[in-house]
């Protein structure tokens, strides 16, 4: 699910800004981006991410500006001069244009920018801690937002999918009065009726119908429509795959319902459900 979550924090002469960004996926995916002092405590700013933020891609990033400006920073002068002769004896035997401004690369190559501040103190580290706390309270709560108007867009289609199945009721008795004379037609072109011995015929004719009665999946599919909806309204999080499985469910009976049908009237109805049922997928990817 999508979501935005800002969290700023001051610590003496420091300004610390947490900041994440969610897109829609299946898994927990969190990329981090971080000032190189907080490189160790990158893991356990993970895990508190991934205990409170749920799925999704998360992009997290961490920006501290500082009171005292460039002191906070030096270049790393003698692996400068290094790439900067490498990359201009390099241009030189290429026959690189002459003005070629190398300064900006080199500036984005790691370890040629330095942070003085290699300790981190517990005070600024919990400032991160508070500002990331704050950031994802912000991001969960963009998330509830977006998500109190995706259930009720789910629970209508899972709610259309129980209408569709209603209407499918007037058809039953007239879809097996026309497999039965469907049935009476092909053994009578083989067959003479008055060779037709007819209580055999009616033995094999329920046979057969037994194998299309679709009772069944209209029962499990009316079932899984509403534990589908329980589980939306329930206050249990991070749902989203419970939801998926359900929805594979519904689909199986769905389409059983389409392949012992035999009619066009239901088979109508089994494409609308279908089509219900993959948009409620669609939404499924969006929830956490």
């Amino acid at each position: 699910m999508t979501g935005y979550g800002k969290g700023v924090v001051q610590s003496k002469n420091l300004t610390v800004v947490a900041e994440l960004k969610s897109l829609n996926g299946k898994t927990t995916d969190i990329r981090c981006r971080l000032p190189s002092a907080y490189k160790e405590q990158e893991i356990h700013l993970r895990k508190l991410i991934l205990e409170k933020a749920y799925r999704g891609k998360i992009e997290y990033n961490i920006t501290v500006e500082s009171e005292n400006g460039s002191e906070d920073y030096s270049i790393n002068k003698s692996l400068f001069k290094k790439y900067y002769n490498d990359l201009h004896e390099l241009s030189n035997e290429l026959s690189i244009a002459p003005g070629t401004d190398f300064v900006q690369s080199i500036l984005r190559i790691p370890n040629v920018v330095d942070a003085k501040f290699a300790e981190v103190s517990e005070e600024e580290y919990k400032a991160v801690l508070d500002a990331t706390n704050i950031a994802i309270e912000e991001l969960n709560d963009f998330r509830a937002e977006e998500g109190a108007s995706m259930m009720v867009d789910l629970v209508e289609r899972s709610e259309n999918i129980s209408s569709l199945l209603i209407k499918i009721e007037p058809f039953e008795a007239e879809r097996v009065q026309k497999i039965k004379d469907k049935m009476r037609r092909n053994v009578e072109d083989v067959i003479p009726s008055q060779q037709i011995d007819n209580n055999r015929f009616e033995q094999e004719i329920i046979y057969y119908l037994e194998k299309l009665d679709v009772n069944e999946e209209k029962v499990r599919l009316t079932q899984h429509c509403k534990y589908f909806t329980e589980v939306l309204k329930s206050e249990t999080v991070a749902v989203g795959k419970k939801l998926g499985f359900i929805a594979q469910e519904m689909g199986r009976e769905i389409n059983t319902l389409g392949s012992k049908a035999q009619d066009k009237n239901i088979q109508q109805i089994v494409v609308s459900m279908k089509d219900e049922l993959e948009k409620i997928k669609e939404q499924l990817f969006n929830v956490v």
